[in-house]
């Protein structure tokens, strides 16, 4: 019999990283533990060997000196760090609050359950041991959830491992994985997050290569077949902004695009500027460019030819990361015409195979944008190409 796929997905999108929800003082039986854990244990394993094992810490004077050794491996830093940016509206303050509470109250939760495997990890990075437990633990997880208790994923404990296993007397050759405070949820209203729909992060066949409109066949131009690169940058975003809203710098690196000049005085949504091109195979062509985003620090999109029907739709994003930027170009193609749609026209039976050399000419382009930037940003040394030298 079919599963009640909302009531599935409700789960899977509401249970949540909880910390400053946890009812610290209601105790949580051994037996609703032991019978999330039943269900964890239900997870594939390498091997299909029984290798996990969990351990629950509910004495207070465990928990304690538990809590005390996940301060010492990074809590106090994200109380100290929280301490910073509190008030600010910096835009990690909410998780450091959160983290920080967790750091603070440790020792209060009802249980502290240690997820172990037998064995250790040969440092290759090749999958083999956590990836036997990583979706077990998550399984626990949501067993909790749809029991009405809550948890959230820590693995800070692990700068302070040795530690740990000599408080709890884990043996040698056993790997601690993800400690997880469990306790009963003060209320039920979580909701899902707030992420990047699929069709952004999602590539089809080669990477980077997107599609805004699911399709079983090969893509077609009504598809909205696209092309994401990306690339972390060491500096933060108004760092990297004013390279990004150089409408001149991508003629830089790239051998399609030969520059644009603006043609409203205005900047933001709703300008104009007109950008020159030149293609082996569509010849050369200049294109009126209609801004359709522009929030300094964070985005600056535009489309060719028209706003609603446009021949193109680029898209420049920055994404805030920890003291680093990822540097986010995208590009899909159409709904509107262009010299692409003529060529499909005069040969409308290979259509997939043009938009895919299309993708490959435009990826190959914008990787060397966004890796130019990158390289300015940072201070390296361009060759005249536009290489990092």
């Amino acid at each position: 019999m079919p599963f009640d796929v909302s009531e599935t997905d409700r789960l899977l999108t509401t249970t949540r990283a909880v910390r400053r929800r946890l009812d610290l003082e209601r105790p949580v039986p051994a037996q609703v533990i032991l019978d999330c854990i039943d269900v964890a244990e239900q997870a594939p394993t390498g091997g299909n060997q029984s290798s996990r094992r969990w351990l629950v810490v509910r004495d207070p004077d465990t928990r304690a000196a538990l809590a005390d050794l996940y301060r010492s491996a990074g809590g106090n830093w994200i109380s100290e760090a929280y301490a910073q940016v509190q008030g600010t509206g910096h835009h990690n303050e909410g998780a450091l609050r959160s983290a920080d509470h967790l750091a603070r109250s440790l020792q209060d939760v009802p249980a502290l359950v240690l997820v172990t495997i037998y064995g250790e990890h040969d440092g290759s990075g090749r999958p083999g041991l956590f990836d036997s437990v990583v979706q077990s633990a998550w399984s626990f997880c949501l067993a909790l959830r749809s029991r009405g208790l809550a948890s959230a994923w820590t693995t800070l404990h692990l700068n302070e491992a040795d530690a740990v296993a000599d408080l709890l007397g884990i043996p040698d050759g056993v790997s601690q994985v993800a400690l997880l405070p469990v306790a009963w949820s003060v209320g039920d209203d979580f909701s899902p997050a707030d992420r990047r729909p699929a069709s952004e992060i999602t590539w089809f066949d080669r990477w980077g290569r997107t599609l805004q409109r699911p399709t079983d066949a090969d893509p077609v131009h009504a598809d909205g077949a696209g092309v994401t690169v990306e690339v972390d940058v060491d500096a933060p975003p108004s760092a990297v902004w004013p390279f990004v809203a150089d409408i001149q710098l991508p003629a830089r690196f790239s051998d399609e695009f030969q520059g644009a000049e603006w043609t409203s005085d205005q900047r933001g949504v709703g300008a104009t500027f007109l950008g020159r091109n030149r293609n082996d195979r569509m010849g050369d062509w200049e294109v009126t460019c209609h801004v359709v985003e522009y929030e300094e620090d964070r985005v600056f999109a535009w489309h060719p030819a028209d706003v609603e029907t446009p021949a193109a739709q680029w898209r420049f994003e920055l994404v805030p990361l920890a003291g680093a930027t990822r540097l986010r170009f995208a590009m899909v193609l159409g709904p509107g015409p262009s010299g692409l749609t003529a060529a499909i026209d005069a040969m409308p039976d290979k259509e997939s195979k043009i938009i895919a050399n299309r993708q490959n000419g435009q990826m190959a382009n914008m990787r060397r944008c966004v890796e130019g930037i990158k390289a300015l940003v940072e201070g390296a040394d361009l060759d005249q190409k536009g290489n990092p030298a």
